[in-house]
């Protein structure tokens, strides 16, 4: 599986796993988050990238992906409680579980007790 990215110079094919997680983590940047989003029929804005900077940066500190349950956790400690409820997550996401979804977006590893 994978993903070209469309509109790039560089003619570039993203390699995915079967769950559409990138295989290759470092190959992440802005204009992959915005093709695999728009896999899922999303358009990024603002608050998109509040989230998966955050997610990315929880990534960072604790070389991770998050479940659902810490994602939101983060989310409070970092962008306030009004933007860490998994409604909200959802809202922007879409259905399913919010911590798979962000960070198929965000470039991160599949969460770990993730079905």
């Amino acid at each position: 599986m994978s993903v070209a990215l469309v509109g790039t110079n560089d003619n570039l094919t993203i390699e995915l796993d079967e769950d559409g997680y990138l295989r290759h983590l470092h190959y992440w940047t802005p204009i992959v988050a915005q093709q695999l989003a728009a896999q899922q029929q999303l358009t990024l804005n603002e608050e998109h990238w509040a989230v998966i900077n955050s997610i990315r940066q929880f990534y960072q500190q604790y070389q991770r992906s998050p479940t659902t349950r810490v994602l939101l956790k983060y989310l409070a400690q970092q962008l306030g409680a009004e933007k860490a409820s998994s409604i909200y997550v959802m809202s922007l996401f879409g259905d399913g579980t919010p911590a798979k979804t962000v960070a198929r977006i965000a470039g991160l590893p599949k969460p770990t007790n993730c079905i």
